[in-house]
């Protein structure tokens, strides 16, 4: 699943990608840039 890394500034495959429910119960997922380490999240079903 691809996400948008804040640092990067570019589109990346997440990495070690859990699906997560945020507090609001919307789905989304949350993972690792693989390039630079920064904690990056997805809005959405996974």
């Amino acid at each position: 699943m691809q996400g948008y890394c804040v640092k990067c500034r570019t589109k990346r495959e997440i990495q070690n990608a859990t699906p997560i429910t945020m507090k609001n119960g919307r789905p989304a997922t949350q993972g690792v840039c693989p390039v630079c380490g920064t904690k990056m999240f997805k809005i959405g079903k996974s």
